[in-house]
């Protein structure tokens, strides 16, 4: 089986969901016996020089990558409200990308082009006029609901209005294209869901994105920091932004004045100058790290206080594999069936955050009885192998049908 996988990030530095989600699935599939090829749309926002990608991940037969200038401007964001566009996805449009995919598709006989997010469908047309091949998303969220959500906990009004406005916008154009699509893979049951009551009606697969646990070694006497706590994620994206900023401020604030000597440390790439000032001294902020799994193991605990967002929380799933235990939200636990007090512990409010970070110190014993448990959880429901394993049948019966 051919597969050409067309993404907007390249799968590599794996430290955020995306490229973890592409690089995992992909690299399953080709230990499967299926040909892999891979065409990045290369933003300046998120690039990376392809000749920095080693070959230890560089498991596609061939590697294709179009420098594409997606900078935020003002002239943009205004120019796409005046139309009534959404500015976030004017930003991945490029010509020299369409004609670089036209090229692939004219060159290889592909049985599947799997597009990963709903931000590259206006492409679909490419594939459909110079290609044979089933046409796939890979929504790794509903995106209009992670931008309806940010609004909803956003407070200045101005900005409010404006996201408000870009998810109509995003809204109609992920209900116009996903029947262009001739499947449709979807990272949580309630996320297929979803696309179907926006009007999807073709063939749809739930895969979540999985874990190769001999990947995420655990060892607790690693852990350098016993009264503490971290948060790991891409600090350009708003809903980690504002998770941050809410954790420091209604929780953390109140957790070191119980406990003085307890430490909070954040990592993730882009960490603006602003988010710096606005979490104080209180808390260590590392930037961004060369080793995500290395920083989480320094730690004996994970918080997700996420509050908008869609999809499974890849970093989620990584503290628990790596043993650690995680403390989130309903939000942040969407998509992934653990027990809470079993597996993870969520939490929504100050005041229960507060709690489950006072029994985590208390009761490190306990505590670190859930990180195992949540290890075990992912190895039983999150196997790499596996899932890839039901995509690459669900693509054999798409082909035959």
């Amino acid at each position: 089986m051919k597969i050409l996988l067309v993404t907007k990030k390249f799968p590599y530095p794996l430290k955020e969901g995306e490229p973890i989600a592409i690089n995992y699935l992909a690299r399953s599939l080709t230990a499967l016996g299926c040909v892999v090829d891979l065409l990045v749309l290369n933003t300046s926002k998120h690039f990376f020089d392809p000749k920095d990608f080693p070959a230890s991940e560089n498991f596609f037969r061939e590697v294709h990558s179009v420098p594409v200038q997606n900078h935020i401007t003002v002239f943009g964001a205004l120019k796409s409200l005046l139309l009534g566009q959404a500015y976030i996805l004017d930003r991945y449009k490029s010509f020299d990308f369409a004609d670089k995919l036209s090229t692939l598709l004219a060159k290889h006989q592909y049985d599947v082009v799997q597009m990963e997010t709903i931000y590259l469908a206006a492409y679909g047309v490419v594939v459909a006029n110079c290609s044979k091949a089933k046409l796939v998303l890979r929504a790794h969220n509903v995106e209009h609901e992670i931008w309806e959500r940010v609004a909803t906990t956003t407070s200045n009004p101005l900005k409010k209005w404006y996201l408000r406005n870009q998810n109509k916008h995003l809204r109609r154009f992920e209900k116009s294209h996903l029947n262009h699509f001739d499947a449709l893979l979807a990272i949580t049951a309630r996320d297929l869901d979803a696309f179907r009551k926006l009007g999807f009606k073709k063939e749809g697969l739930v895969v979540p994105v999985g874990i190769n646990l001999s990947e995420y070694p655990t060892d607790n006497q690693q852990i350098e920091h016993p009264l503490s706590a971290c948060f790991i994620g891409a600090l350009d994206w708003m809903p980690n932004q504002h998770g941050v900023v809410w954790f420091v401020e209604e929780v953390w604030k109140k957790v070191a004045i119980i406990y003085p000597k307890a430490s909070f440390h954040v990592a993730g790439k882009n960490t603006p100058d602003w988010l710096r000032s606005k979490i104080g001294s209180t808390v260590q902020v590392h930037g961004e790290v060369p080793d995500a799994k290395a920083f989480i193991q320094q730690y004996p605990i994970l918080v997700a206080p996420l509050f908008s967002g869609s999809g499974i929380k890849i970093k989620v799933l990584e503290g628990m594999a790596l043993g650690r235990t995680v403390i989130t939200t309903t939000i942040g636990a969407e998509g992934i069936p653990a027990e809470n007090g079993q597996h993870l512990l969520i939490a929504d409010t100050p005041a229960a955050f507060v709690e489950k970070l006072q029994w985590c110190f208390e009761n490190p014993v306990s505590a670190l009885e859930i990180g195992k448990n949540g290890r075990q959880f992912i190895q039983h429901f999150f196997d790499n192998l596996e899932i890839a394993n039901e995509v690459k049948g669900f693509f054999e019966k798409l082909i035959n049908n």
